[in-house]
């Protein structure tokens, strides 16, 4: 019996490309994803309103209240998506029994379920400090911030999440990458834009000062354009986290909602991979402004996938998702999102060699003829034969499975 796969296989094959090469490589290329989806960005340590210029809105029936939950959305989640990944955590996601511990004064202990849950189910895990929604956060400042003694306090925390990421890099086998990103900046215009960036620069140092092997933990600076509160200066702008990435040798986080509307992570890549060893995406859907919409397999995201793939940049790219959406159910836009994600990059890897060929050859004419017969090539079929050997539901079967686990499970709490 020839199958829709078999056709695919045939017209690929026709155009030079190997798409049993090309499914082998997919299954090889993990994709972080945020916990945070499943809970509105809340955490375990204050029930309270989001600061930092974060937002979360809608308020979707089911979403998870403790870690046990959560790590069941995410469960039922992974049994939906193809592949093997990787689970990316928030400092305030840690689990204290009720016990308030200070974020300065977080251990692994207080992720050893989470760490547990992990090795069981052979993710890799990524960790995040978590410089928002705290007292000391109350004005948009942080590690910039000008008092030290509440600089220091900051510091110390990222300290501590460093060692955490270290020690799940030492169970999971691999290293986990700690993202640092902070909401310092001003509403209004500053009277002096150098001074808070000093003391961010002495800020990192400091918090780095500790050696961790490369083998447990990677450092990544994440920045950012504008956000709630900070519109006319940010402290930890695109350039500032780029030199230091170039002068310090850590990761530079691009965030795809993190830029001027216009502006678009798929241009920056091989400019950035020039002059930093590997990057941290934070994959992301901007509408108008950082709004953090569930990924869908639109232009930008397949650009993104294809300047990975393409460049042959997939051993120095790390990809993690961040997004949150409370207006829609929280499990099908983790599903979705990172559904499109995992297509964008077969897509990547099914792109026709004769496009480069063209393009080397300086035949534009038939550059673009291709390009437009490569949107019409059946990677649908192959994306299913994918689903099928991963054993995850093909096409919209999953979407019935969320709706049961929403009556079942979301549906009680």
């Amino acid at each position: 019996m020839i199958t829709a796969y078999d056709l695919a296989r045939e017209q690929f094959a026709h155009f030079d490309v190997d798409t049993e090469s090309a499914l082998a490589t997919l299954a090889t290329i993990p994709i972080s994803l945020h916990c945070w989806q499943g809970d509105d960005v809340s955490g375990f340590e204050n029930p309270g309103e989001l600061t930092g210029g974060i937002m979360a809105t809608g308020s979707y029936p089911g979403k998870a209240r403790n870690g046990d939950e959560l790590r069941a959305d995410l469960d039922k989640t992974l049994s939906l998506i193809p592949g093997s990944h990787r689970i990316n955590l928030h400092a305030i996601y840690a689990e204290t029994d009720g016990k308030d511990v200070p974020r300065n004064e977080l251990t692994a202990d207080h992720f050893s379920r989470w760490i547990d849950w992990a090795t069981g189910h052979k993710l890799g895990m990524d960790f995040n400090s978590s410089n928002f929604s705290h007292p000391l956060a109350d004005d948009g400042l942080t590690l910039s911030h000008p008092d030290p003694a509440i600089r220091q306090f900051w510091v110390e925390h990222s300290q501590a999440c460093r060692r955490i990421a270290a020690a799940m890099g030492e169970a999971t086998g691999t290293p986990a990458i700690l993202n640092t990103w902070v909401p310092d900046g001003y509403k209004d215009v500053p009277a002096d834009r150098g001074r808070l960036r000093q003391n961010l620069l002495e800020s990192l140092d400091a918090m780095r000062a500790e050696s961790i092997p490369a083998s447990l933990m990677r450092d990544a600076v994440e920045c950012k354009l504008f956000g709630l509160g900070s519109e006319s200066y940010v402290v930890g702008s695109h350039e500032f986290y780029m030199g230091y990435a170039v002068t310090r040798d850590v990761l530079l986080c691009l965030d795809a909602g993190h830029f001027h509307p216009t502006e678009v992570i798929s241009d920056k890549i091989s400019s950035t991979l020039l002059y930093v060893d590997e990057l941290l995406l934070h994959v992301s859907r901007p509408v108008r402004w950082d709004s953090d919409h569930v990924v869908i397999l639109d232009d930008e995201l397949r650009a993104i996938a294809r300047e990975i793939v393409t460049g042959g940049y997939l051993s120095r790219v790390h990809i993690g998702l961040d997004f949150f959406d409370a207006s829609i159910n929280r499990l099908a836009a983790w599903t979705v999102g990172t559904r499109a994600m995992i297509q964008a990059l077969l897509i990547a890897l099914l792109e026709l060699p004769a496009i480069q060929v063209a393009e080397r050859e300086g035949d534009f004419t038939a550059r673009i003829a291709l390009m437009e017969q490569a949107k019409a090539m059946p990677w649908s079929a192959v994306w299913d034969e994918y689903c099928t050997r991963q054993n995850v539901p093909v096409g919209l079967k999953w979407l019935g499975e969320v709706k049961q686990y929403e009556t079942s499970v979301l549906s009680q709490r």
